[in-house]
């Protein structure tokens, strides 16, 4: 519990007075129109977050540096918090000092509060609005006509629990150094992901060292590795492909394994993994830190047909069509309802290019091709599966892919492991931090002065 130094006050009292808490312009003041290749960027709902990620900078919008000074009531800057005042509330985010932009411009469905630094920490004041109790509330009280808002003079009277302003910096600082590990691993993951990616586009997509041998040029890869790959193209049912690579299908390459059609069991508190649609993550990775469990007598039912283990794939069916993940190491589960299981035979033992293929640009244009041609692939159907079709070089040029990629994928896939760690700690200290309920050390107190 909060000692008698914390104080409960409003977003009100320690905003700044000039444009402390101010709304994005009208939707009208504000037409795509006016959008430009680059300029001030703006701020929209999908720089926000619900939850403690503290600000996503990709997938800006942006007007004139001229445009946004006709709107300069609704510019906000590095250091502000930005709140959603209608579409997904308790969306939050707080625009970081280390931007390498020094003004925004919010959307006509964002708000944001500049807070006074002598009153409190923004910061700690983010954490406060962010943490789960805080966007419970503003769902709450929002109210719902038809599309669910909340408005500025709400977000003025919202109540903040504040302790002294050096222990709200030292609160900030130790979630924030938690948010700081989470946010490389991120950044790490989508440069491994774009390693592994663009490796994959070079040699079986646009056959790079197939066509600078062709064409007389050196291909820019190690002797014996060049040797490796041909010096020519073929035709086939697919076009152009180096020469001895073969088409096959999807089934050939690996097995496809149906789910179990039954009832979805009962969730337990402690028990075995089922895999759900929401453990699948973009990045093709198996994110497990909400993980339904099941008794180990209905594991044993749901795993007759496959135990989703290390190296296998798993795709969505419905929903979020044709999702992918792989199962990481140390791990495994049973395969939950509208997913198909993928495991390779073992002709190919290659789970690297598995995943790297299902998850290509060329497997997607062959899911457009077969979808042209009449195979309904828009429910994604577990029989149509097998028979996409994927290029296959020589054993020695996929196990040399292999032996490049897979640790690309097993570091990807121990970061994500560790953020989630991280993620846990954060949300275990988080509300008792903000609530008074536990305090950081003194040194790390004395340290903040």
């Amino acid at each position: 519990m909060a000692t008698d130094a914390w104080r409960q006050v409003t977003l009100g009292e320690i905003a700044a007075s000039e444009y402390g808490l101010v709304d994005g312009p009208f939707g009208s003041n504000l037409p795509a129109s006016e959008y430009v290749p680059s300029g001030v960027p703006v701020i929209r709902g999908s720089n926000l977050s619900l939850g403690l990620r503290r600000f996503n900078d990709d997938s800006f919008v942006y007007v004139s540096e001229e445009f946004a000074q006709r709107l300069a009531r609704s510019l906000c800057h590095p250091g502000d918090i930005v709140f959603t005042k209608k579409g997904t509330l308790g969306q939050t985010g707080i625009i970081p000092v280390s931007s390498k932009f020094d003004e925004f411009l919010l959307s006509s469905n964002q708000m944001k509060l500049s807070v006074d630094p002598s009153k409190a920490d923004p910061l700690f004041v983010f954490y406060f609005v962010s943490s789960p109790t805080s966007r419970g509330k503003i769902i709450q009280d929002s109210t719902v006509t038809g599309v669910p808002k909340t408005n500025l003079a709400y977000l003025r009277d919202f109540p903040i629990l504040l302790p002294p302003i050096k222990e709200q910096t030292a609160i900030a600082g130790t979630v924030g150094s938690l948010d700081d590990m989470i946010e490389l691993n991120r950044k790490m993951n989508e440069t491994l992901e774009a390693m592994a990616r663009a490796l994959f586009k070079s040699w079986f997509v646009d056959f790079d060292p197939v066509r600078a041998k062709a064409e007389g040029r050196d291909p820019g890869l190690p002797a014996h590795i060049a040797a490796l790959f041909p010096g020519s193209f073929e035709d086939s049912e697919l076009g152009e492909v180096p020469t001895d690579w073969k088409i096959i299908s999807l089934g050939d390459f690996a097995e496809v394994i149906d789910c179990l059609h039954s009832r979805k069991p009962e969730r337990v508190e402690e028990g075995l993994p089922l895999l759900q649609l929401g453990n699948i993550r973009a990045d093709a990775l198996l994110d497990m830190t909400d993980t339904y469990l099941i008794t180990s007598e209905d594991y044993t039912k749901w795993i007759s047909r496959m135990e989703a283990s290390p190296g296998n794939c798993v795709v969505t069916n419905v929903g979020r069509v044709g999702a992918v993940a792989q199962i990481p190491s140390d791990f495994k589960a049973a395969l939950g309802r509208n997913m198909t299981g993928i495991r390779c035979r073992t002709a190919y033992p290659f789970p690297t290019y598995l995943i790297q293929a299902l998850t290509s640009s060329s497997m997607s244009e062959e899911i457009v091709r077969k979808t042209d041609s009449g195979t309904i692939l828009d429910s994604l159907n577990v029989r149509n599966i097998p028979r996409l079709r994927i290029i296959v070089p020589p054993i020695q040029i996929l196990a040399l892919f292999e032996r490049q990629c897979r640790p690309i994928r097993a570091r990807m896939e121990a970061n994500l492991k560790e953020t989630s760690s991280l993620a846990a700690l954060r949300d275990t200290l988080l509300p008792k931090l903000i609530s008074g309920g536990m305090h950081v050390p003194a040194a790390t107190l004395e340290s903040t002065i």
